[in-house]
């Protein structure tokens, strides 16, 4: 089989190298020099810089994929746990968040007395639905009959439908402040706490059940590696070559068209463009009866964020990980999802990699990450 993927993203990668380890004959098209999309690192004057995701999570499912592939994740890349996954700095309090059972029960049995029980309902609740949860996950959802299977409907109770991450960590804290160490994960989706579903609540159980991991050379590398393994298992990867045109026949796909006009026709095409824009830009005007242009208009979108990359003269003894609140944090929350306006304050995280990884930068030196999060472009 001939299989084109658009697209060099952590997803397109994934699942260029297994299909070329399977057998099929895979062609990547990446719009920008570099793979890794969302994934994609930013170099300059020996400074390395992720420019999406820096929080690596669920490190046995990477080893997964590329034992998909045939190969050992270990021989590419090299994973660091971090011990405090993450510093938490609140007004009045902080938290270095631990994998270390015994150790986090004590800082929270510090900072909120009374607090020891609910974290070991915590544990053993979500750790059930993880387990529930997880499998589902794992399989695919092509067809109304796949939602029928046994582990699906077995796992619907443990959705919490209805519910929301803040109204699920209810369940187990009474104190504000603790409910929020637990949920501001949401933000990784770009929602608010009080919005997210309640199921995501299996999200802070990961990190402390399983640990927060970082890559030797950024998490970039990731996606670097898989390029790779997809070159070794025969398949090809151009870069700098963007897709124009998704081409169809009827109600069938059979290949891209390039920007210079060069045409490609495969036995399957896999999109790992950003949804929306490839669904507006990628086909013919009147080619996709479900995903029109006043439809996807319609869409809800995530929060944006404001970035700062900075190269600096001085190294800092602060943890990895660093998310600072607000001291009205649900205000700021709403300020973004619902009024769509800039706080006066913000919430805001920073990234400090040099600590764990000293290939990122000259030696003395830092890259500091600065994340806000702040309204998507809709507002204005």
């Amino acid at each position: 089989k001939k299989v084109i993927v658009v697209g060099a993203g952590p997803g397109g990668l994934t699942s260029a190298m297994i299909l070329a380890h399977r057998g099929s004959d895979v062609t990547v098209f990446e719009k920008e020099p570099v793979v890794g999309g969302r994934n994609a690192p930013l170099k300059l004057n020996g400074y390395t810089f992720d420019t999406g995701p820096t929080f690596l999570m669920m490190n046995f499912i990477l080893r997964e994929m590329f034992e998909e592939a045939g190969k050992k994740a270990e021989d590419y890349l090299t994973a660091k746990r971090l011990d405090p996954m993450y510093r938490l700095s609140f007004n009045d309090f902080e938290l270095r968040a631990t994998d270390n059972r015994d150790a986090m029960k004590q800082q929270l049995e510090k900072l909120f007395p009374g607090s020891t029980p609910g974290d070991d309902k915590f544990f053993t609740k979500e750790r059930i639905r993880f387990n529930k949860l997880c499998p589902c996950l794992q399989k695919p959802y092509s067809h109304l009959l796949d939602f029928c299977d046994r582990r699906f409907t077995r796992a619907i109770p443990y959705f919490s439908l209805g519910n929301t991450m803040f109204q699920e960590l209810g369940k187990y804290f009474d104190q504000t402040a603790l409910k929020v160490c637990f949920t501001f994960q949401s933000k990784y989706l770009g929602m608010s706490p009080w919005e997210c579903p309640a199921a995501y609540t299996m999200v802070p159980f990961i990190e402390h059940e399983y640990g927060i991991y970082h890559v030797i050379g950024g998490l970039n590398a990731i996606s670097l590696a898989m390029e790779k393994v997809i070159v070794e298992e025969g398949g090809s990867v151009h870069k700098s070559t963007p897709v124009k045109k998704i081409i169809t026949e009827g109600t069938a796909v059979t290949g891209v068209e390039l920007s210079d006009g060069e045409k490609h026709h495969a036995d399957a095409v896999i999109i790992n463009a950003d949804f929306s824009h490839a669904m507006a830009n990628l086909f013919d005007p009147g080619t996709l009866k479900k995903f029109t242009p006043h439809r996807l208009e319609r869409f809800k979108l995530s929060c944006s964020t404001f970035m700062l990359y900075l190269g600096v003269n001085k190294v800092y003894d602060i943890p990895h990980h660093n998310i600072f609140f607000t001291s009205d944090y649900k205000s700021n929350i709403d300020d973004i999802v619902k009024n769509k306006t800039l706080s006066k304050e913000n919430s805001f995280y920073i990234q400090n990699a040099v600590v764990s990884d000293h290939t990122l930068a000259p030696a003395g030196k830092s890259t500091i990450y600065i994340l806000v999060p702040v309204p998507n472009n809709r507002a204005g």
